[in-house]
């Protein structure tokens, strides 16, 4: 008859026997079921394994007294027995098996052999276990030192062989990096301890170190990474480690080097300066520190300048984006701003590419780069830059600034002209105007009614849908969205467009999360937006401090149609006039 038990490096036992005759499993599992109350649980438990021992000592007395002794199936049960109340007494409560069984269905638990990070290992429950283990009678001060031997050995070697340095190096990386694991697992003693004579007599196999050692050995350790990952051309890692290296210890000369030959090879200029002179200071006439300088001093130099330059345009934008933001406040004029991504995570559309969907929406959301801008002279009105679009042609213009007191029906006459002998036939100026219907008294003026006022009213915070315009709140998010737009162009450099990219993405997120959330999927768009018409002869200013007019990404959008052309009909089928924009009395 065979027997299963439980491992004793798995989870608490349970006490049952799947082998065992089926009157004695009933009977104990019968007991096990009834406890239920989990305030008197462990008492009914511990009553349980004591009606086990008795019983067990109850069937062995009976099989010693039986005429044929003993038979090979009361051997097992009482073997049986023995081993489930020696391996443990089961769980303490059904609400921990149950919880347990939880744990281990569920979707984000990780055994911990399978962790490949700390944050998956603390979830595992097992982290204190885990990062205890070590070789057997070997110590982390002792191991550190070892592994440090081994790299500094495979550095010589790559070194003195030509032909398999690489893989010299790789090796010396692999024990580099276990020293830096074994000393961050050594816990440093006091700087006025005294060792005792016993740990003395162990130092060669336990040995200690004060926390000044221990950060001098991790320095020399990053340090040491950083050459072998040099030897590799690995400037990124040598970059890393050198930085560490440098953190536990501010006077590794060769750690600074590493760092700023590291920055030269990334072409970061104005770090490397600044690792060489940290560097200098340390040690004034570093030979290989000075031949660094004399290379890099005038990238340095344009690098520091163009760095300073970004600076002040920042701090003037800064301003320029309060006075816009202030101005539109006193003069009720709504600012908005869409998502500047398309996408959250870089593998969301593989069929049709991240980049194509970037620029489709990029060129659908236009963001110039311009703010509104108060004009010096003519009594210091204000300029806007303007977007005029013609879907029915797919065509639009921009007007970098357009004045707020300026009628659109002179803009509009000065782009599209009318015949001056009054001849509809004659050709205009734009050959993509086949059908020479674009002159300034036969256009229809609108724009898009993007937050609509019972959102405002009724939500503090409404649900937007990625697709549609978000009505800035305060200076602080326009400040934001415009900075962003400006990295995501690359005007800051690739590290802070990868921090705006983040921004976005985790903003769209959000956004799609909420909608989702409320309506079930993201194909579930809103109706088209309502438009308000706008009289040719109304000026600009009108039309901006329209209840309606919302300004998405600091750019007034007009839309224009000719009045008999069917894109203009089709348009006015799917979205519903809410206004008219008349010019005022004079």
């Amino acid at each position: 008859m065979k027997v299963k038990t439980s491992s004793p490096s798995s989870a608490p036992p349970l006490i049952c026997f799947t082998t065992i005759p089926t009157q004695v499993f009933e009977s104990f599992q019968s007991e096990i079921k009834m406890t239920k109350d989990e305030g008197t649980a462990k008492e009914e438990t511990k009553q349980l394994i004591e009606k086990m021992k008795a019983t067990k000592e109850k069937w062995d007395a009976e099989a010693a007294a039986s005429p044929d002794g003993p038979d090979e199936t009361d051997e097992l049960l009482s073997q049986a027995i023995s081993m489930a109340l020696g391996q443990g007494k089961g769980w303490s409560s059904p609400g921990e098996r149950e919880k347990y069984l939880e744990k281990l269905l569920d979707d984000e638990f990780i055994p911990p052999l399978f962790a490949e990070t700390n944050e998956e290992l603390e979830k595992s429950g097992l982290k204190d276990a885990f990062t205890t283990l070590h070789n057997e009678g070997e110590t982390p001060g002792k191991s550190m030192l070892e592994f440090r031997k081994k790299g500094n050995v495979s550095v010589a070697l790559g070194r003195k062989n030509v032909a398999k340095n690489m893989s010299y190096y790789r090796d010396a990386i692999n024990h580099y990096y276990e020293a830096y694991h074994w000393a961050c697992r050594i816990v440093p003693k006091e700087e006025d301890f005294v060792p005792t004579p016993e740990e003395l007599a162990a130092a060669d196999e336990d040995p200690y170190f004060t926390q000044k050692e221990l950060d001098d050995l991790r320095s020399i350790i990053c340090s040491n990474c950083a050459l072998a990952h040099m030897c590799l051309k690995n400037w990124g890692y040598t970059r890393d480690e050198a930085k560490k290296a440098v953190g536990f210890n501010r006077s590794n000369i060769k750690a600074w080097y590493r760092l700023a030959k590291a920055h030269q090879m990334l072409q970061n200029w104005e770090e490397a300066g600044n690792a060489i002179d940290s560097g200098l200071d340390i040690e004034k006439e570093n030979k290989e520190l000075l031949t660094l300088q004399k290379k890099l001093g005038e990238k340095v130099r344009k690098a520091r300048l163009h760095r300073q330059q970004r600076e002040r345009d920042r701090a003037e934008r800064t301003s320029r984006i309060k006075d816009v933001w202030r101005y539109c406040k006193e003069e009720n004029i709504s600012l908005g701003r869409v998502p500047l991504v398309a996408t959250v995570k870089d593998d969301e559309d593989d069929e049709e590419g991240v980049d194509t969907i970037e620029a489709r929406w990029h060129h659908h959301y236009p963001h110039t780069g311009q703010l509104p801008k108060r004009q010096m002279q003519d009594g210091g009105g204000w300029t806007w830059p303007v977007l005029f679009v013609y879907p029915s042609h797919h065509q639009s213009d921009f007007i970098e600034h357009f004045g707020e007191d300026e009628i659109l029906a002179l803009r509009m006459a000065q782009m599209f002209p009318e015949q001056e002998d009054g001849d509809c036939s004659k050709e205009t100026a734009m050959p993509w105007d086949y059908n020479n219907e674009f002159r300034c008294s036969n256009l229809a003026v609108y724009f898009e009614v993007h937050c609509l006022d019972a959102d405002l009213d009724s939500k503090r915070n409404p649900i937007i849908h990625p697709d549609c315009v978000e009505r800035l709140k305060d200076q602080g998010a326009a400040m934001r969205f415009y900075e962003s737009s400006r990295a995501l162009k690359g005007d800051e450099g690739p590290e802070m467009a990868t921090v705006a990219r983040c921004m976005e993405r985790k903003h769209l997120h959000h956004q799609r999360k909420a909608w989702i959330k409320k309506h079930g999927s993201l194909w579930a768009k809103p109706d088209p937006c309502p438009v308000v018409q706008v009289h040719p002869a109304a000026t600009l200013g009108q039309v901006l401090r329209n209840r309606n007019m919302v300004v998405p990404n600091f750019l007034v959008t007009i839309i224009l149609f000719p009045t008999e052309h069917p894109a203009h009909k089709e348009f006015m089928k799917k979205h519903q006039c809410k206004d008219v924009v008349e010019p005022l009395e004079a």
